[in-house]
């Protein structure tokens, strides 16, 4: 493995970036697959990222009143794809802002410690499922036990740590409020915190090595499992609770902005040549400082390509009251002992969600009057963007 070299970050815009991740994956991509396997899933999005938005996809050219015409490639659609998330989050949250109640709102980050990242790669998808289960179980006894009834939460797992290295963790958004469902009561978070952070820490790394003792993990012997949950016992399990958010239409910026990620965006990608790739990242260790890693251009894919999660796997969940064939039965009746009203979408959150206007990007005056389409050429071209 590449050692990574470092230095500061300098501040840059954002809004236009000058390196993609695609760039990363056109570049070095042959190099990477050289003397590797890779699973379908990532082999898939490598492939995908490198043509999204290119003549390979196809297209269209559009034509706007004031003379000008822009030709538009297709996006890949794989959810790996830093460029293709933006759409599937503001759909996302459209239907969520119809969930949300006038409370406060938590946030809980549940992280698994290194000794569980020595099993092999094909093992870890189930090692994810049992962090859902295990935090998810944690969280909803804590609402049973401290409010008196079912929480309502919303999880989402991200693999990577800043410098793209292995690092699962789930966030979870908690309402603060417990429904009661035989006494049919809302009994309201009264204090800043939700609960005591290591309590949860406690009951949460007992839940889950029982389950990965009683479900066990792929590819995993007993006797080496049994060496693995051992180490991971003896060592600190972190929760973290972040203060409250300020309210529902915080929640809605935060959903749209982070639910929806993978590892890496285009925009913290500062440079790539004939041999490296340059990208900032946050040490939180440092007052959180922004500073910029250089890599490999391989060892950059291979840290990318980790976080490919299996095709089926679901990073986002919903538990509690908030589960799907429970809430339209659950939510009208908390509303209703909240004395609240179905949100309306806000000017804000409006902003967030609704795409741009059909104007021309040359002159930003002329509307969209014709769409032609490009058919797919089959290899790669000149990106459209």
């Amino acid at each position: 493995m590449d050692s990574p070299s470092f230095a500061p970050a300098s501040s840059t815009s954002a809004a236009s970036p000058r390196f993609r991740v695609a760039d990363v994956v056109r570049r070095f991509g042959a190099a990477f697959r050289a003397g590797r396997t890779l699973t379908r899933e990532q082999d898939k999005a490598l492939r995908d990222i490198a043509q999204c938005r290119t003549a390979s996809l196809g297209g269209h050219i559009a034509v706007y009143g004031c003379g000008h015409e822009v030709t538009a490639y297709n996006s890949c659609r794989n959810r790996h794809c830093p460029r293709c998330l933006a759409g599937k989050s503001f759909e996302w949250v459209e239907q969520k802002e119809r969930d949300l109640l006038p409370v406060p709102y938590f946030h809980v980050v549940f992280t698994l410690p290194e000794a569980l990242l020595s099993i092999p790669p094909v093992a870890r998808p189930a090692l994810y499922e049992a962090l859902f289960a295990a935090s998810s179980s944690t969280l909803l006894s804590f609402g049973q036990k401290n409010l008196g009834g079912q929480l309502g939460f919303l999880s989402v797992l991200h693999t990577w740590g800043q410098t793209l290295t292995l690092h699962p963790h789930v966030h979870v958004v908690v309402a603060g409020g417990a429904f009661d469902v035989r006494s049919r009561r809302f009994n309201t978070s009264r204090s800043r915190s939700l609960f005591p952070v290591r309590a949860l820490s406690s009951v949460f790394r007992g839940r889950m090595l029982a389950l990965l003792r009683r479900r066990g993990l792929p590819e995993v012997d007993a006797a080496t499992l049994d060496q693995v949950l051992s180490a991971a016992a003896r060592t600190p399990w972190v929760v973290y609770a972040k203060p409250p958010f300020g309210g529902p239409a915080q929640v809605l910026r935060y959903l749209a902005r982070y639910t929806h990620r993978v590892a890496i965006g285009d925009q913290r990608i500062v440079a790539v040549d004939d041999a490296t790739v340059s990208f900032t990242w946050k040490d939180y260790r440092a007052n959180h400082e922004r500073k910029v890693m250089r890599l490999s251009g391989t060892e950059w894919l291979r840290r990318f390509s980790e976080h490919a999660l299996p095709r089926g796997f679901t990073r986002l969940r919903s538990y509690g009251f908030l589960v799907n064939a429970r809430k339209s039965e659950r939510l009208p009746l908390i509303r209703e002992l909240l004395g609240a009203q179905a949100p309306e979408p806000s000017a804000s959150t409006t902003e967030v969600v609704q795409p741009a206007a059909c104007r021309c990007p040359v002159c930003g005056v002329g509307l969209l009057v014709q769409r032609r389409s490009v058919v797919a050429s089959g290899a790669p071209r000149q990106d459209s963007s």
